[in-house]
């Protein structure tokens, strides 16, 4: 049971996974620490007035007793979201993808380079079996020559029919009906 808890434990997802969300517990600090005592503040003094839009829209109903309704309080955690995300958008995901883009331009050269020489051999291979197939069976090749004419035919017979009935009266009342003409 130990042994089976210890390899548990060493899989890498695990380890992945717990330093994710010491990371991101971390970083969570540090983002609520800017939105929280800088940019906040700063929205404050723009404002002329606290940056805690708490009390700012409290509201009482006439001939109720209670506590008012507050909106300010969703006022405030609504810009609060606001600013992490912008946060979050502004210091994470535009380098990210910056970095991932220049990534992909770097590698995406390399391996466009490498597909087309895949590519290139798989023909060589493809027009060799056609050479050996020729060579050593002759009745086999002449088969699959006639097999892949016959096929033509069968696919210009087909579109001619199409085309036939596209031009037929019933066929145009067909494409006018579903919207093809």
């Amino acid at each position: 049971m130990i042994k089976g808890f210890v390899d548990f434990v060493k899989q890498g997802n695990v380890v992945d996974l717990a330093v994710a969300v010491v990371l991101g517990t971390a970083f969570g600090a540090v983002i609520n620490a800017l939105v929280e005592n800088v940019l906040m503040p700063l929205i404050g003094q723009l404002l002329a007035q606290d940056p805690d839009f708490d009390n700012l829209l409290a509201v009482t109903l006439p001939g109720l007793e209670g506590p008012p309704m507050r909106f300010g309080v969703l006022l405030t955690a609504l810009v609060n979201f606001l600013l992490i995300a912008a946060a979050i958008y502004c210091v994470v995901i535009l380098p990210m993808n910056k970095f991932i883009a220049a990534r992909h331009a770097l590698l995406g050269q390399a391996e466009e380079t490498a597909e087309e020489e895949s590519i290139t051999l798989l023909k060589e291979i493809r027009d060799q079996l056609k050479v050996q197939t020729e060579v050593v069976n002759p009745a086999a090749f002449a088969t699959a020559v006639e097999s892949e004419r016959l096929l033509e035919e069968q696919r210009a017979r087909a579109e001619a029919a199409s085309q036939a009935q596209t031009t037929s009266r019933l066929g145009r009342a067909k494409n006018i009906l579903w919207g093809k003409d």
